[in-house]
């Protein structure tokens, strides 16, 4: 997964994304009386001037190497909105925000008028949650940042050693791996003076801040806003002899402001959405977000426990949809484990996202992490890291210590990526489970600390377990069955293998528990040589692959 070098990137990144959104900033809407955001949902990508077989022209050169050194193919959710479809909205009246490529929406602001007039237009398919993302403020004590984010403490020294010994960190930096290459996705609430502040001065010396993003101000500075995301910054990238060494602190990283802390409501989690296609198309490959949802300013938009269930959150999709795209996401799983609501929080619920719980310097659970499991039962929290008591940095420059599963979770992406840039062969979805099968508790799993905490070492034996995935004959025949063996699946795993065309026209599917090696026989359905598209689902493992009929 290692790069020598990001050729071009700061120039391929405005061209995919950063222009796109500059070109939007100045489209207004008429009647500015009471207006609030919607999130407008599309029916097609008809007309559409791009296209899967030309990815280049809305990712980057590294999102294009990512998907296929993980044989993930580009697909009709990946093309970018149709530019006809925005204009008209503009045409309408709605003030044009962001739009979403995985979602086929578009985020605008309009009053009840325009909208009673976007939702008339042919193209338009619905509304997110058939309501406003935003609106008037009712519950001034809705919102609390330390509830969300954790508290912060002065420190007289900042020994960081036992958070980066307690998940093995310490063993990877010693065998070489500090994140050299890797690029890291940070989303928070903002980026307060880390360009200044000493203990991230080498990342910024090295330029090693590839782009920004404020997707709440709509501009590209992210470093005036709040502090949070710096500090959770710290965790990952600090260098300060003696005080604070980040888990990965010789990464590079893409640093957007999604959250607005001035309020809490659901345009942050289209926020969300659009900051992780942003770090999808500029080719990032770990993601780390600090943050969470479960209830907002406007009560009637709350969550409920039984909506963390995977599928239903706004972000929780997004999030489910980023790992697809070949992302390991990192996201905390909550502050909630010593109030009424106790439960993690979204997007820590996606299936395939690694939600990270906090525990103490001695690794016990820390009272205020959020406990599991999902609503539907699955394992949650995954992974756990110091929580309490972690060491960071605060944006006068000192180093301090912070407690919130908001500061164990860039730890555990600092991990993620030293460790896949010690295994480069490894998919998003291999590192995730590695991750998880290296937890201090991994066959004993609970409601309180998930598979438990990760250690590198562990994972790294883990990983050399994983064979490859492998399917023959390619080309294939209708004489010749095809034979697929996935070394890293579990015994009894049910294996669902559908075959489609490249438009994603469903062929043939089918449903086996392979023992090792599983071989295919495809019924005789008139298949013409060319190019089709065999997607192999395993629990939540996914892996998709081009092969060739002869």
């Amino acid at each position: 997964m290692a790069f020598d070098k990001f050729t071009d990137f700061a120039n391929t990144v405005r061209i995919n994304w950063v222009l796109t959104a500059l070109l939007l900033i100045g489209l207004t809407a008429s009647g500015q009386a009471q207006t609030r955001k919607y999130l407008v949902l599309l029916r097609d990508k008809a007309g559409t001037p791009y296209a899967v077989d030309r990815p280049e022209q809305f990712l980057s050169q590294r999102a294009i190497l990512r998907r296929q050194r993980q044989n993930i193919p580009v697909q009709l959710r990946d093309l970018p909105v149709n530019p006809a479809y925005i204009s008209q909205l503009q045409q309408a009246g709605a003030k044009i925000w962001f739009p979403s490529r995985w979602f086929n929406a578009v985020l605008i602001e309009a009053n009840d008028a325009v909208l009673a007039t976007v939702r008339q237009l042919p193209f338009v398919s619905g509304i997110e949650f058939d309501r406003p993302l935003s609106g008037a403020r009712q519950r001034a004590d809705a919102y609390s940042p330390d509830r969300k984010f954790g508290t912060v403490a002065a420190l007289d020294y900042g020994p960081s050693q036992t958070q980066v010994t307690q998940i093995g960190a310490d063993k990877m930096h010693d065998a070489g791996y500090h994140g050299e290459g890797m690029l890291i996705g940070v989303l928070d609430g903002g980026f307060l003076n880390a360009d200044k502040v000493g203990f991230l001065k080498p990342l910024f010396d090295e330029q090693r801040v590839l782009a920004t993003y404020d997707f709440v101000a709509k501009e590209t500075s992210v470093y005036e806003d709040d502090s949070h995301g710096m500090s959770c910054l710290a965790a990952i990238a600090a260098t300060s002899n003696g005080l604070l060494y980040g888990t990965a602190y010789k990464a590079s990283f893409i640093l957007l402001r999604t959250e607005d802390v001035a309020s809490e409501s659901r345009v942050e989690e289209a926020n969300w959405l659009f900051g992780a296609e942003y770090a999808d198309s500029a080719g990032v490959d770990v993601i780390s977000s600090s943050l969470g949802y479960t209830q907002f300013d406007d009560a009637s938009s709350n969550y409920t426990y039984a909506n963390m269930d995977g599928k239903t959150a706004l972000c929780t999709r997004a999030a489910q949809i980023a790992t697809q795209t070949g992302m390991v996401v990192v996201v905390a799983a909550g502050n909630e484990g010593d109030n009424a609501w106790r439960y993690i929080s979204a997007p820590s619920d996606a299936a395939s996202v690694l939600a990270v719980g906090a525990v103490t310097s001695a690794g016990n659970r820390a009272s205020f992490s959020s406990i599991g499991p999902s609503a539907d039962g699955r394992v949650k929290p995954d992974l756990d890291a110091r929580g309490q008591g972690t060491v960071i940095g605060a944006p006068d420059g000192r180093v301090v210590s912070g407690n919130g599963t908001s500061f164990a979770t860039p730890l555990l992406a600092g991990l993620a990526a030293g460790f896949w840039q010690a295994n480069p062969r490894l998919t998003a979805a291999q590192v995730t489970a590695a991750l998880r099968r290296s937890g201090s508790q991994y066959t004993t799993p609970d409601a309180q600390l998930g598979y438990g905490i990760p250690d590198f070492s562990r994972a790294q034996t883990v990983a050399e377990t994983f064979k490859p995935l492998t399917v023959y004959p390619i080309p294939f025949s209708d004489l010749e069955p095809l034979m697929v063996s996935w070394g890293e699946l579990d015994v009894n795993t049910v294996l669902e293998a559908t075959l489609t065309d490249l438009a994603g026209r469903l062929l043939w599917q089918t449903r086996t528990t392979p023992p090792g090696i599983a071989a295919f026989t495809l019924p005789n359905i008139g298949l013409s040589t060319g190019m089709y598209v065999l997607t192999l689902v395993a629990g939540e493992n996914k892996r998709s692959l081009k092969v060739l009929k002869r």
